[in-house]
C-alpha cells in the first residue's frame, strides 16, 4: 500500500518497480513528479514502474534519458473502457462516425533527466514550457535542477541506495482529491 511520508524499503528492482506503478494508479494530469536521490539510487527504476503503470510503455521501453535528457510517452485511454463497444459510448459522442470506441485525448508523459544540465539556459533549450502548457505528467530526475515556475501540482520522492539491491523510498505528501488521486488544488 503507497504511503505518504513514511519511507518504503524496496528490496529489489521489481519492487522499486511495484512502488512506481502503485503511485501512477494515483497520478492525475497535470503534476510534476519530482525524483531526487544520488546516481544509482533506482531514480529510472522507479518511473519504469510510473510509465508502465500508466498504460504508456513496458518496463522494458523505460531507459534513462540521460543523454537525450527528455523522453515522451503517450498513451491514449478509451473513454469507457480499452473496448468499450459503440453502443456504451456517451450519447455526446454517437454522432462520430465509424468509431469503434471512445477514446480520450491522448495522456502525455514526459520523463526529464536533468543530472546534465548545468543552468538556466541549458533548461531551457529543452522546451519543457510546452510541455507544461498541456495537461500531461512529468516525471523530473534531479529536480534541484528544475527551475522553471510552475503552479502545477507537486509530489516528491527521495530514493536513497542502501546496499545491494536495496533502497529507501519516501514519497512526500501531495494534495488529494476525494477519490486519492493527485491533483491540482480548486483555485478561485
Amino acid at each position: 500500500m503507497l504511503s505518504f511520508g513514511s519511507p518504503f524499503i524496496s528490496h529489489s528492482p521489481e519492487e522499486t518497480i511495484a512502488k512506481g506503478r502503485e503511485l501512477a494508479q494515483r497520478l492525475t494530469p497535470p503534476v510534476l513528479v519530482l525524483l531526487a536521490g544520488e546516481l544509482g539510487s533506482g531514480k529510472t527504476t522507479f518511473t519504469k514502474g510510473i510509465i508502465s503503470g500508466l498504460g504508456a510503455a513496458e518496463e522494458n521501453e523505460v531507459t534513462s534519458p540521460t543523454f537525450t535528457l527528455v523522453h515522451v510517452f503517450q498513451h491514449r485511454a478509451a473513454l469507457d473502457g480499452p473496448t468499450a463497444p459503440a453502443s456504451s459510448v456517451s450519447p455526446a459522442l454517437k454522432d462520430v462516425k465509424n468509431m469503434e470506441y471512445a477514446v480520450a485525448p491522448p495522456l502525455k508523459i514526459y520523463h526529464v533527466d536533468l543530472y546534465r544540465i548545468e543552468g538556466f539556459a541549458d533548461l531551457e533549450t529543452l522546451g519543457l514550457e510546452d510541455a507544461l502548457s498541456e495537461s500531461a505528467i512529468v516525471i523530473i530526475e534531479w529536480p534541484e535542477r528544475f527551475s522553471l515556475r510552475s503552479d502545477w501540482p507537486r509530489i516528491s520522492a527521495r530514493l536513497d541506495h542502501l546496499e545491494g539491491d536495496s533502497r529507501r523510498i519516501t514519497i512526500s505528501e501531495p494534495f488529494l482529491s476525494e477519490n486519492g488521486a493527485i491533483k491540482a488544488p480548486n483555485r478561485p
